[in-house]
């Protein structure tokens, strides 16, 4: 079984060189205790884990002797079930203030990032890990984030034609539908056989103990509609109706798909622009293998040709772009646009007073009308616009023009 290197580790060993506490957070089962395990190890750092009941009990009943018989450096996994812990961290801390003393993780976020960033400021450094990208899975070492400037894809294209690779549109599908969560993209369990115990767990043990939510059945189908909705504006009349539950569960439920790092929000860009845009976020499910089984889709043929084909290509590409920046330790600096009219361009990307607009295309042979709305760039103010660039299955980099705007079609393996 081969090693996947995970692009996060470089970050994680800097973050632990500059700040007393790194935390890795995340969905669950996505390698978060494998990663740091895996760098602490290298340190003979001690490890324990708040799953034993026993090391959970100990620690709320005692935090601050616990936090003396535990000295620094110390590893501590599943921390969001002792979240008392955290003030007496950094009174450690405090005494001796010195880099890499504690190494994190927590998987329920709902109240571990308030603990952590109101007891730990500015003393602890966070990463946010998800499932494996498509750059780690093909053994791609390249980890800068994703910003199509010029240079970044000449050095993509260079890339991969001294590499000599053969795009190809199956495997892209077959990646789609399986998903990236460690477990199925090493194929150590079916994916059918993986997500349903991930779900019944995920229900289990994170939403049953942080939330009321009366019926599990109604939040189950709740997740599977919401699944269906992936790429889409969010409209939380819809999902109400959709589930029967008012629209104020509706936003409670979405917030917590949100917050445990299985949905993502991608907001509008609203900065120097008229007041035609759109104010509602767009969301995307994180992993497409687990909104793929949510949804039904029994296998990548059958997607690639389905309805919700090109829902499931935007959705992967976009979180293929948002892991690229999140395993740089770095917050996603993107955005969509619409406005009144429906004109829509999927994403765009800020850097250093730039805006690089993508569009989003399933297609292998992309055209003209692919860069189509791009003119609209012309509509943000005060800003410089970058390179346009249409992401789709093409197996090279090809010019378009639309509209007197210039945009290449560029491979979504360069992402």
């Amino acid at each position: 079984m081969k090693s996947i290197i995970r692009h996060a580790e470089k970050t994680i060993i800097r973050i632990a060189s500059e700040y007393p506490a790194v935390l890795v957070t995340g969905a669950r089962q996505t390698g978060k205790t494998t990663l740091l395990k895996k760098i602490t190890e290298q340190k003979s750092v001690p490890y324990l884990s708040f799953d034993d009941p026993a090391e959970e009990l100990s620690a709320k009943n005692d935090a601050k002797t616990f936090t003396e018989f535990h000295q620094a450096p110390f590893m501590f996994d599943e921390i969001q079930y002792v979240p008392e812990l955290f003030r007496y961290l950094k009174i450690e801390i405090d005494k001796n203030r010195n880099t890499g003393m504690y190494f994190l993780t927590g998987s329920q976020q709902f109240h571990l990032m308030e603990a952590a960033t109101e007891s730990l400021s500015g003393r602890i450094g966070i990463v946010q890990l998800y499932p494996f990208s498509q750059r780690e899975l093909r053994g791609d070492d390249f980890s800068e984030p994703f910003i199509p400037t010029r240079e970044y894809l000449l050095e993509r294209n260079s890339t991969f034609i001294n590499a000599k690779t053969e795009f190809s549109i199956q495997k892209t599908w077959k990646s789609i539908h399986r998903g990236f969560f460690p477990e199925v993209a090493l194929e150590k369990v079916t994916p059918n056989d993986f997500y349903a115990n991930y779900l019944k767990t995920y229900i289990e043990r994170d939403i049953r103990k942080l939330t009321q939510v009366a019926d599990e059945l109604q939040f189950m189908q709740f997740i599977s509609v919401v699944a269906s909705r992936t790429s889409q504006l969010v409209n939380y009349s819809d999902l109400a109706d959709e589930c029967s539950i008012s629209e104020v569960t509706a936003k409670k439920w979405l917030s917590l798909l949100v917050t445990s790092g299985l949905v993502y929000l991608l907001k509008p860009y609203a900065v120097n622009v008229e007041k035609r845009v759109v104010k509602t976020p767009k969301l995307y499910f994180m992993d497409t293998g687990l909104a793929a089984y949510l949804t039904k889709w029994t296998n990548p043929e059958v997607m690639q040709n389905g309805a919700m084909a090109g829902a499931f290509f935007e959705t992967y590409a976009v979180s293929e772009i948002i892991k690229s920046f999140a395993n740089a330790g770095l917050e996603p600096p993107v955005y969509f646009y619409r406005d009144k009219d429906k004109i829509e361009i999927d994403l765009l990307i800020e850097q250093n007073g730039t805006i690089f607009p993508v569009e989003i295309k399933k297609t292998a042979s992309p055209d003209s009308n692919d860069a189509k709305n791009f003119f609209i760039t012309s509509r943000l103010k005060n800003v410089k616009i970058g390179q346009c660039v249409v992401l789709c299955n093409t197996s090279s980099i090809v010019s378009l023009s639309k509209n007197g705007v210039n945009a290449l079609a560029v491979p979504i393996e360069f992402v």
